[in-house]
């Protein structure tokens, strides 16, 4: 699959994707790639988000590519039931998950706890995610953990924090990269 034959729809985490996030440089430059919006990115709502994000998915006039930075892999976790029946079954292509949260962890913020416990069933679409070994929101091996529950193929980022700006990924040519191999295999 080209990235020109889905829809691709970027789920950011909690506070969005700044403009000099990988999510938001790539909706600039795929013409493909829009971003699910959500009313409140800083209070987040479990039930919100994922109730935008299955319209979205409806919306979308192709197959449906999810590419999922932190909270929004949890939001794509929490949609994934939905997602495999009824006029949402077999939308959804496949999903990069980068960076998931554990929001298990007794160190997860409060204000996330509404999305917890992560959902640890397998994903009805291939999948892969993205995980670093130096997350401050998940353990390597939490992620290696939720990867094999989710039926997902695992990468490891290395020491890369939350794959984020701060953590140096704004302008993110590995994961370009990745993501044009995983959409070749779909």
């Amino acid at each position: 699959m080209k990235s020109t034959d889905a829809t691709l729809l970027v789920v950011p985490g909690w506070n969005d994707s700044s403009p000099d996030h990988w999510q938001s440089r790539w909706i600039s430059r795929l013409s493909a790639a829009e971003r699910v919006h959500q009313a409140d990115f800083a209070r987040p709502e479990r039930a919100a988000w994922v109730d935008n994000l299955l319209r979205a998915v409806e919306a979308a006039q192709k197959p449906v590519v999810l590419v999922a930075h932190s909270l929004g892999t949890t939001t794509v976790l929490h949609a994934a039931p939905q997602l495999k029946q009824g006029p949402l079954a077999g939308k959804v292509a496949g999903a990069f998950l980068v960076a998931p949260p554990d929001l298990d962890a007794e160190s997860a913020s409060p204000v996330l706890a509404g999305f917890a416990p992560v959902p640890m069933q397998r994903l009805p679409f291939p999948s892969l995610v993205v995980a670093s070994r130096t997350d401050p929101w998940c353990s390597y091996e939490r992620a290696t953990d939720f990867a094999a529950a989710w039926g997902a193929e695992l990468v490891d980022a290395g020491e890369a924090g939350h794959i984020n700006p701060e953590a140096g990924f704004g302008p993110w040519p590995e994961g370009t990269m990745r993501f044009m191999g995983f959409l070749r295999g779909l």
